[in-house]
């Protein structure tokens, strides 16, 4: 039984991105949290096209590397911040419109540098997007360890 203090890190973790107006204006949505993975779900419109009619590559960029730190964050000591400092994608195909998958997994984590990985799908479950994340991991900081916030 959980703790009334403390919520799961799936709870934290939906509840962030829910209340995120940056999550909410890009139309990510959190699936699936598991300790070290995690699913999101974004439903491509013709706001997130490029030039060409497909998916711009930012757009797979910001999913995958929210998947990929969202993962981590699910594997970190509560109160732990965390925050991509590389980011490598490669753009495997060309994504239309509609549903994309992202689903981030921790490769390796360590106390303060976590390495994780990202797949972007197309509704089929064809790969169009793998990125690798390197993130940095923090402690909490004092006055959140103490509740001054």
């Amino acid at each position: 039984m959980q703790d009334e203090g403390k919520r799961s890190a799936e709870d934290e973790i939906r509840d962030r991105v829910a209340s995120s107006s940056f999550h909410a204006s890009i139309g990510i949505t959190v699936e699936r949290v598991l300790a070290g993975s995690v699913a999101l779900r974004l439903e491509a419109g013709p706001d997130h096209v490029n030039l060409q009619g497909t998916v711009h590559g930012g757009v797979l960029a910001t999913l995958a590397d929210t998947a990929a730190g969202l993962a981590a964050r699910s594997a970190i000591p509560p109160g732990s911040r965390h925050v991509s400092v590389n980011l490598d994608v490669q753009y495997l195909a060309p994504a239309s419109v509609g549903t994309l998958l992202a689903t981030g997994r921790v490769v390796r984590m360590g106390r303060r540098i976590a390495f994780a990985e990202a797949d972007v799908t197309d509704p089929e479950g064809a790969v169009v997007a793998r990125a690798q994340v390197t993130i940095a991991v923090s402690p909490p900081r004092a006055e959140e360890e103490s509740g001054d916030q």
